[in-house]
């Protein structure tokens, strides 16, 4: 027997079971790995998930066509009963459904549902086909008919919520009816009607009255987990229009605004943080479609009966006749699907959707008490110590725990320079376009987000939140990049590296001179709160250069590059030495007088903006520059697309999108309408 012979034996022979068994692997795969997506940004978890999200389809849908194409030819391979493949067939239906825990990998998949429902008549013509290509003598029929029903529920599960994840049904979806108001013709008629007979009457505008609210000493006593989560599923409801890109109202605006005002900085994160989880939720998984009312819970409950049902006929069934190994994958395919959907349903008890439906009542019955009992709604939802660094199991519970990797990647350009790539390998990977994998592995380290980084943001959000009572001030201060921070602090002689130049521009003479001052302008006798900004300023000057080199669909391209890389690799070799000698030359000249337009090179702009801070008190340079950089990153956040912002949801999160949230909760967000449109017209005539 030839080689070629006998792999085709074995093919015949266990290829089937083989791809079915792998079809089930990879359901259990994304079913636990999935949920990582939101909470770790690293690629060694990103690509098996996205792997595993592409092969569970195409393995599904090969093994589907086998069955097919077995049952049609009358090929079974030596083992298999045609009975068995045809139950087999309808697992793959369920396998097709996917997981709860991802739905889409990108945002792109969400638009092509109605792929996926073209593809669910396909698959369940398939199905049908080899179903019926068994009979007559067909034991498992019912057994089968049973799983055929669980498979096209998942199957729907799926492309209902690739549908209303889909931006047009999104939007149309947070579109109310339009409220017309009073009728003008009938009003205008009984207003002309009354001045006809003499009456004095005049037009008088009632203003909607405002929301009371009822939230005075929350800083001071802060929040518990559960009224986190609570919190923030009421202003999800409100803010999930950020994603449609939809205008919201100023009594919107003020109330979210007074709100978050009185917060502390720990409790406003963790209340974004669960609002971005929500929106992550409803765009890439099926929490959409399990949340509903008449669809959700009840066909969930009917395909895990119609699965335990088949589990049961499949036992009672003779299977003399069935061989051994065949009748182990049945048992593994029927109890493989329970358990997945027991872990499914477990996941939804203990999600955040379920704690806000338990507790959305102010006078539960003993039934939704002994149920909040047992799924412990008000248990700790946040680690109390920080992520271990080495990996262990308390590393693993801290990052299950967590709702964003909690990590700023940081990218530095002078570290870059001086560390260029020469190695032939690196120059073959350049060849077939990996660079930036490469470039990601090489130049970017991680930072984790701790509290000094948190309080200090929220600490100048909330601070220009005071000063923006009306929205033209919050329009003025959201489009700022750095100026009006230097304008209130006087600092007026470093504006022209602000608003004479572009911001990706601004950002890299700010990234090389934060640098420059971090290795050069360093003393022992800094007090406490300088060496936080000087620190605080380093961390979010290399994460903005991250975003905008190596992540650019967040920021802009990067501009001139290259001419800073050439002048720093040849006369550089140590980064602190580098530092000192630039700052050695004189630029007393502008370089673009002696230069020109031609070059791109910012190096020695950023050196005369250094040279103009050291005219500043230490303390206050590290000052200017830790508050320069936070108006840096709130403009780089508002001017972000939506669409980049929801996309990173599920590669970790970005502290950008955060503070995107943040910002519009604080009411800094050209997304506000100006003028009032609450008021009611009332008629009043005098006696």
């Amino acid at each position: 027997m030839g080689l070629v012979e006998w792999w085709k034996l074995r093919w015949d022979s266990w290829g089937l079971r083989v791809v079915v068994l792998i079809s089930l692997g990879l359901q259990i795969l994304l079913i636990f790995l999935a949920p990582l997506r939101k909470r770790v940004s690293t690629a060694w978890i990103t690509i098996p998930i996205w792997s595993a999200y592409l092969l569970a389809d195409y393995i599904a849908i090969f093994a589907v066509g086998l069955i097919s194409y077995s049952q049609g030819c009358n090929i079974s391979g030596p083992f298999a009963d045609p009975t068995l493949l045809a139950f087999w067939a309808p697992f793959l239906l369920v396998h097709l459904g996917g997981p709860d825990t991802i739905t889409a990998f990108s945002l792109e998949d969400n638009e092509l549902w109605l792929r996926h429902f073209l593809g669910l008549g396909v698959q369940c013509w398939a199905v049908g086909y080899a179903f019926i290509q068994s009979f007559p003598n067909h034991k498992l029929w019912i057994p089968t008919v049973l799983m055929l029903l669980a498979g096209l529920i998942k199957y729907t599960e799926r492309t209902r919520a690739l549908y209303l994840a889909s931006s047009r049904k999104f939007e149309d979806s947070l579109l109310e009816d339009p409220d017309p108001g009073p009728n003008y013709a009938k009003f205008m008629d009984e207003y002309f009607s009354k001045k006809n007979a003499k009456l004095p009457t005049s037009i008088q505008m009632i203003p909607e009255p405002s929301k009371s609210n009822k939230t005075t000493n929350e800083a001071e006593q802060g929040l518990s987990d559960l009224e986190v989560v609570q919190t923030a599923h009421k202003y999800y409801l409100i803010f999930r229009g950020l994603i449609a890109d939809l205008i919201f109202s100023s009594a919107q605006r003020n109330e979210s605004r007074d709100y978050f005002l009185k917060q502390t900085a720990r409790n406003a994160f963790q209340i974004v943080e669960v609002e971005l989880n929500f929106f992550y939720e409803i765009l890439y998984t099926k929490a959409k479609v399990m949340q509903g009312k008449y669809l959700g819970y009840p066909l969930r409950v009917i395909s895990f009966s119609l699965t335990c049902a088949a589990l049961v006929l499949f036992y009672l069934v003779e299977k003399k006749k069935f061989h051994e190994f065949d009748i182990v994958v049945s048992y593994t395919l029927l109890v493989g699907a329970i358990a997945l959907d027991l872990i499914a349903s477990l996941m939804i008890l203990y999600s955040d959707w379920t704690a806000v439906a338990l507790t959305k009542s102010d006078t539960p019955n003993w039934f939704i008490e002994k149920l909040q009992c047992l799924l412990n709604v008000k248990r700790k939802r946040w680690p109390e110590n920080p992520k271990p660094k080495w990996f262990s199991l308390k590393k693993i519970m801290q990052i299950v725990r967590l709702r964003w990797s909690e990590s700023l990647s940081q990218y530095n350009l002078i570290n870059y320079c001086l560390h260029p790539r020469m190695g032939w390998w690196e120059k073959t990977i350049g060849l077939f376009g990996l660079t930036i994998i490469l470039d990601g592995i090489k130049y970017v380290n991680t930072e984790d987000f701790n509290s000094h980084l948190r309080d200090f943001i929220f600490k100048e959000l909330k601070m220009k939140s005071d000063l923006a009572d009306d929205l033209e001030t919050a329009k003025e201060i959201f489009s700022a990049r750095g100026d009006w921070i230097l304008q209130h602090e006087g600092c007026i002689n470093l504006l022209d590296w602000i608003s004479k130049v572009e911001f990706d521009e601004s950002l890299i003479v700010w990234h090389i001179a934060t640098d420059l001052c971090y290795y050069s302008n360093h003393s022992k006798d800094e007090d406490d709160d300088t060496k936080l900004n000087r620190e605080l300023s380093k961390v979010l000057s290399d994460y903005l250069l991250y975003l905008l080199i190596m992540e650019s669909p967040m920021l802009s391209p990067i501009a001139g590059k290259k001419e800073q890389e050439k002048k720093l690799q040849e006369d550089y070799e140590i980064l602190k030495v580098a530092c000192e000698s630039i700052l050695k030359v004189n630029t007393e000249v502008p370089p673009i007088t002696v230069k020109g337009d031609r070059s791109k090179s910012v190096l020695f702009d950023a050196c005369r903006l250094v040279k103009e801070l050291q005219k500043l008190e230490r303390k206050q340079i590290w000052m200017i520059i830790s508050k320069v950089w936070v108006e840096l990153m709130s403009y780089a956040a508002g001017n972000c697309k939506v669409d980049a912002h929801t996309a990173y949801l599920s590669k970790g999160g970005q502290l950008l999108t955060l503070v995107w949230l943040l910002m519009a909760h604080l009411g800094l967000s050209d997304k506000f309408q100006i003028r009032e449109g609450n008021a009611r017209a009332k008629l009043i005539v005098s006696k």
